[in-house]
């Protein structure tokens, strides 16, 4: 079948409940280490039903947020996720005192009952009301950006193809669209303010109510940080302040001289190169057609995937009205199938989110042979390696898509690369401000906001745009609102991808094996562990980060 004949159906979730607590009570009671395996399977099954019809649900709704089903369903889902939460509960309860543990251990590792124990601490049945509260403020905040309808010389753009008008070589055009796209979040500021101080409360409410002293206590306990704290990520933003910062103001610098303006403008940072930025050389099918002889030379294991890509048409790639704006990858759990959503507008990065995407679609199709949904994924920041990775394992095959112009997007795409690693510091450091301060007024969050830019971005010059010079950049990070805490995980991931790509360049055949690896080896363990299985340093150990900030500022140089 293809995605479009994936059949959904609304889970019942009364009839779903007390078959999962009869599967409960089998493994509880389960005689043997066998029985126990087998409940364990079957639990496992069920998940998968609901799961998959909540993925089917997800990716129809944000591919088309104007269907008026799909809305519906995934008003549902935001009501019920909390309930299978609760169901979960439950299981992660009966797993972590199984009679038969030991052997359970033996069979699926420790890290099965470690991510039982951080979800135990993160989930009480008396929070299902405030849970839901926050899925909803999270789906308003995403449909209002998903309609933003914005016109520019009587052509309408929503917040993806607008970014065509702002990379383009007329600086005044790429004035009038950041312009306009800035204003659309002037005029849903108090909104966008109101949805994100709600957000904050419940979200400490809830942290409260678990015991914790604020949410950024139970938001590692959520991302399953069990190797490292908040104080090792301070000291890993102090090296991204030491090592990447003075880089990424002299790449901004040397962008400015060469499209050759006074200063760099807010709506200049995007625009790579004076006769304009490299774009692929074909549309979305062509794209598509391109890419496909890439994985099929890279790898056989990728020319496989990719063909169960296209021919099951798991992609929805190129922006349309009423789309929800970003790109994801998913997994439907009971074909076992990943899905890749994006917002094609005819840039290079178009090419970045194909690839990226494709990095974790790759290693989830990889793992899904484990046989347990905790293991489908790893977590988040050892997931981003696989993306970042495959964006730069595939550059040797960047003139597929670029010719003449491919040695300006290998360049563009790792100083971009570069330059993102202050920003990802300052989202994450926002975070820890906002959490730890909850009853910040607006006016404060965004006060926060304008020192970390004046930390990490030393280069921005918002001059002109009222909005940008109060504060207001954040609001359009989508992590922000619908996954907090979950934008670190880049820069440390982006850390071990450059290591990959220096190995790639000196023996591509063992660099692409310890790859291969890690992708097989899914959330079997935790992320320092994985970085090891993939022979990296951890980006934590002090002078990593210098060192490889060496190694891609000689690249960028030569």
């Amino acid at each position: 079948m293809t995605f479009s004949d994936f059949p959904y159906q609304r889970p019942d979730m009364a009839a779903f409940a007390e078959t999962f607590r009869q599967l409960l009570s089998d493994f509880s009671e389960a005689a043997s280490a066998e029985g126990q395996q087998l409940a364990l399977h079957r639990i496992n099954e069920a998940r998968n039903e609901f799961l998959s019809m909540y993925n089917l649900c997800y990716i129809r709704h944000t591919i088309n947020t104007l269907d008026a089903f799909y809305e519906a369903e995934n008003d549902f889902f935001d009501q019920q996720l909390p309930s299978f939460e609760a169901l979960n509960f439950e299981f992660y309860q009966q797993l972590i005192k199984a009679r038969y543990r030991p052997e359970l251990e033996a069979s699926w590792g420790k890290q099965l009952f470690t991510i039982a124990e951080c979800n135990l601490r993160t989930f009480h049945p008396d929070i299902i009301a405030d849970l839901q509260e926050e899925n909803a403020l999270k789906s308003t905040y995403l449909k209002r950006k998903a309609g933003a309808s914005i016109t520019v010389h009587d052509t309408t753009y929503n917040l993806s193809s607008i970014y065509t008008l702002e990379t383009n070589p007329d600086r005044l055009i790429r004035q009038e669209a950041a312009d306009a796209k800035w204003a659309f979040f002037h005029k849903h500021q108090a909104e966008f303010d109101l949805i994100f101080d709600q957000l904050v409360q419940v979200r400490h409410r809830i942290a409260i109510r678990l015991g914790f002293s604020n949410f950024v206590e139970l938001a590692y306990a959520r991302m399953l940080r069990t190797e490292y704290n908040a104080n090792d990520i301070a000291g890993f933003r102090a090296q991204i302040k030491s090592a990447i910062v003075p880089l990424a103001s002299r790449l901004f610098e040397q962008q400015r001289q060469k499209i050759a303006v006074d200063h760099l403008r807010y709506f200049d940072e995007e625009f790579k190169f004076p006769e304009g930025n490299p774009k692929p050389q074909g549309d979305e099918a062509w794209i598509v057609q391109q890419a496909a002889d890439m994985y099929r030379q890279l790898s056989p294991e990728t020319h496989a995937f990719f063909r169960l890509m296209q021919d099951q048409q798991l992609m929805d790639l190129p922006a349309r009205t009423g789309k929800a704006p970003g790109g994801y990858c998913t997994f439907i759990n009971k074909p076992g199938l990943p899905f890749i959503f994006s917002n094609f507008n005819g840039t290079s990065g178009d090419i970045d989110v194909l690839t990226h995407e494709i990095g974790h679609a790759f290693q989830v199709y990889s793992s899904r042979h484990i046989g347990i949904n905790e293991y489908n994924w790893p977590t988040y920041e050892a997931c981003e390696i696989h993306s970042m990775s495959m964006e730069l394992f595939t550059y040797p095959w960047m003139d597929h898509f670029f010719g003449p112009d491919t040695d300006k997007y290998r360049y563009a795409h790792l100083a971009a690369a570069i330059c993102f690693l202050p920003y990802g510091c300052a989202v994450d450091e926002f975070q820890h401000l906002v959490y730890e301060n909850p009853d910040w007024s607006t006016q404060q969050r965004h006060q926060a906001w304008l020192q970390l830019e004046k930390t990490y971005l030393p280069h921005r010059n918002s001059e002109g745009n009222a909005f940008l010079q109060s504060g207001g950049f954040w609001l359009k990070q989508n992590h922000i609102f619908a996954s907090p805490f979950y934008y670190i995980d880049y820069v440390l991931a982006q850390i071990c991808a450059f290591q990959f790509w220096i190995r790639d360049q000196q023996n591509h055949q063992e660099a692409w094996a310890d790859y291969l690896r890690l992708c097989q080896e899914g959330g079997r363990l935790p992320f320092l562990q994985l970085v090891e299985l993939a022979r990296l340093q951890s980006p934590f150990r002090e002078g990593c980060v210098q060192q490889v900030a060496q190694a891609v500022a000689q690249w960028l140089d030569d």
